[in-house]
């Protein structure tokens, strides 16, 4: 039986001497087939030149610490949409419009999924230029410690962090690129040129202002440049344990 499909994933199956488990799907007058196949891992290179720090958020879904904004009022507009048309469907109870409001499920999952492949392609992609790592925030518990006014609550429940964090690892893993998580604590109130902490440094959502040394900037690319040297610490402290640092109680 013939099977279309994307050229490069065609040429996998073809190439891979052995398939794993595979699930034949029937969605939308459609046969899919979905075929595990195993990709071989890059060598893991070194990060020689540091890491590339990675802030996560509503109003932009990513901050590099080389100052790249993956600004987010398009998609939040789109699910603000899509939001609306739900409540409209859902106060219908037909099962008309029960079809239509899974349909529309599954194509607003496609959407977030597109941004987040083409957020986390773009990030490997730099990192694995300039000879870098990838220091990206511990996703658990965000949507916990994360506190947002009740029109933005919404947004962070129904945006894939966890997805956004898995493809960021399995394309670094394919590109050979280190990836760590470190604890997100304070870096949005902590100056990454003088280390001051201090709550008042956060002027706004966009703007970081150190009360210690005048330094003003975006406050998401302030905080990717702690996550940053937070990723060298927690990486020389993986590669070198006797190094790290000892609690000491109370």
């Amino acid at each position: 039986m013939p099977i279309v499909g994307n050229p490069r994933h065609l040429a996998l199956l073809r190439s891979r001497p052995a398939i794993g488990e595979t699930d034949l799907l029937y969605r939308d007058g459609v046969w899919l087939l979905h075929a595990v196949v195993d990709s071989p891992e890059a060598a893991r290179r070194e990060p020689v030149n540091g890491f590339l720090g990675v802030d996560l958020g509503i109003v932009n879904i990513a901050t590099t610490s080389d100052g790249d904004r993956f600004c987010g009022s398009r998609l939040n507009r789109y699910r603000e949409r899509q939001q609306r048309i739900r409540k409209r469907l859902q106060a219908k109870k037909t099962s008309s419009a029960r079809r239509l409001l899974k349909k529309r499920r599954r194509k607003e999952a496609r959407f977030a999924a597109d941004v987040n492949h083409r957020i986390s392609k773009n990030i490997v992609a730099e990192a694995e230029r300039t000879g870098r790592g990838i220091a990206v925030e511990e996703l658990t518990g965000i949507r916990v410690r994360v506190r947002l006014r009740k029109p933005q609550r919404a947004t962070l429940h129904s945006w894939a962090f966890a997805q956004l964090g898995q493809f960021l690892t399995y394309k670094a893993q394919q590109a050979g690129v280190v990836v760590v998580q470190v604890d997100p604590a304070y870096t949005s109130q902590t100056c990454h040129a003088c280390g001051h902490v201090d709550k008042r440094n956060r002027r706004s959502q966009a703007v970081f202002h150190c009360g210690r040394c005048d330094f003003v900037g975006h406050a998401d690319h302030n905080a990717a440049h702690d996550i940053a040297a937070r990723g060298v610490v927690c990486r020389g402290e993986v590669m070198r344990p006797d190094a790290a640092p000892i609690l000491a109680a109370g």
